[in-house]
């Protein structure tokens, strides 16, 4: 592409006309243009093409890539890659071209080749910010959620644990490191590395308490993050502290009950929620070994459109299962009553976290099935008290947080209450 045998005249003069006429030009014509310019004047011209392939892949008018978007991002990558590597903007200019490339490699099923662009991005990221002294490379989050959606969770682990001892000094005043530790806490449990996993819960209850405390942050967040620190404190054997922290939550779920938030706030509590009932559900949650697994501490916009796809596609078969178990359960609930709660959760918990990543209006969507939930979980309760009434709190909790992210604060107390009576720790 820098250099050409010999390019028509004509073409460079039709080229010219186009990018210098008054009229609007489309996004294919504006390519063309570069593509002819670009073998002309490279360093003028292919950043410009770079970047006009990559709106060119996205088709604008229906909110959806192209059917040829895998081709022109990869174009947009070999043009990116064609710029001298002295000029400063080619990094900016080839990051983003990678970044296209990587979501249409991985939206196809080319995983392999889409973890290897982001291995690229985050490589440039670490250049730039060497040469620039800023202490975050840039490319750490889709590297560790690619990993992460591999299986290779002690590699994504080290990767966002790099990240927090970058941004943690800062504080959350970013407003993404309560996020990223969610993402690391994952990382560091799905690892098998439990106590570190504890260690950085704790630190992220700690901020969010400090946050709330000082109406910098949601009462609700902090109150999401004290129930997913217990839930993990039980897994791992720790009642005792577990049921104390479910105290404090008990302590803030009343005030917001009586006063609701002291202020304000844009609404990403509930997506804040979302993230973490996702969390909670992915330890019986687990897909088929042929396929991608979605990073279950990272919001949905972190996975890839493979994995995004498979997670909330497979609603559809759960939904049947689901059905098909229900008239089995009440024939045979020894058999079958347990394995109908836990399915009808995973269900509950993907169909919330696809509804919420879609609409402000999700509670409408999923209200039916919490309620549903905690009905096979009081059958089950009653069933087999022993296994079953630890299971109608869990599922009573998730309605409890349900009901916080939907605002109705006075329901969420009433369900976290009596779930904690069946644990025994309220009278």
């Amino acid at each position: 592409m820098n250099h050409p045998a010999k390019v028509d005249q004509d073409d460079i003069v039709r080229a010219r006309n186009v990018l210098l006429a008054s009229g609007r030009r489309t996004p294919g014509e504006e390519v063309d243009a570069y593509r002819v310019l670009a073998q002309v004047s490279p360093a003028s011209y292919l950043p410009l093409l770079a970047r006009a392939l990559q709106r060119l892949s996205y088709d604008a008018g229906r909110g959806r890539p192209r059917p040829d978007s895998l081709a022109l991002c990869e174009e947009a990558v070999a043009a990116a890659r064609s710029i001298d590597t002295a000029e400063p903007a080619r990094a900016d200019v080839l990051y983003g071209a990678l970044d296209s490339c990587q979501r249409e490699l991985y939206a196809v099923g080319r995983r392999a080749e889409g973890l290897a662009m982001r291995a690229e991005m985050l490589a440039l990221g670490r250049a730039q910010a060497q040469l620039s002294g800023a202490p975050v490379a840039r490319g750490l989050n889709g590297w560790a959620a690619g990993l992460s959606e591999e299986g290779r969770y002690a590699e994504a682990a080290d990767a966002m644990g790099e990240l927090i001892a970058a941004i943690l000094p800062g504080g959350p005043d970013s407003g993404s490191l309560a996020w990223s530790l969610l993402e690391w806490i994952a990382a560091l449990r799905d690892a098998g590395r439990s106590d570190e996993a504890l260690a950085a819960f704790e630190t992220l209850v700690s901020m969010e308490a400090a946050e709330a405390a000082n109406d910098r942050g949601s009462m609700a967040c902090h109150l999401y993050t004290l129930i997913g620190y217990a839930h993990m404190l039980d897994t791992h054997g720790r009642g005792e502290r577990a049921a104390l922290v479910r105290q404090e939550a008990l302590a803030l779920l009343t005030e917001l009950a009586d006063t609701g938030e002291r202020k304000s706030w844009s609404g990403y509590q509930a997506s804040f929620w979302a993230v973490l009932l996702s969390f909670s559900g992915a330890e019986g949650d687990r897909p088929a070994s042929d396929g991608p697994r979605p990073p279950s501490g990272a919001a949905p916009m972190q996975w890839s459109p493979d994995a995004k796809r498979r997670y909330f596609d497979s609603r559809h078969a759960l939904r049947e299962e689901v059905d098909g178990l229900a008239s089995r359960a009440t024939e045979d609930p020894d058999r079958h009553l347990a394995e109908l709660v836990r399915l009808h959760r995973i269900l509950t918990v993907r169909s919330a976290v696809y509804w919420e990543h879609r609409t402000h209006l999700f509670a409408q969507q999923v209200r039916s099935l919490f309620d549903d939930g905690v009905g096979l979980a009081t059958r089950l309760s009653q069933h087999d008290p022993a296994d079953g009434t630890r299971t109608l709190a869990r599922i009573l909790i998730d309605r409890s947080t349900f009901h916080t992210a939907a605002r109705e604060f006075r329901p969420a107390l009433n369900d976290f209450r009596l779930a904690l009576s069946y644990l025994g720790e309220v009278n």
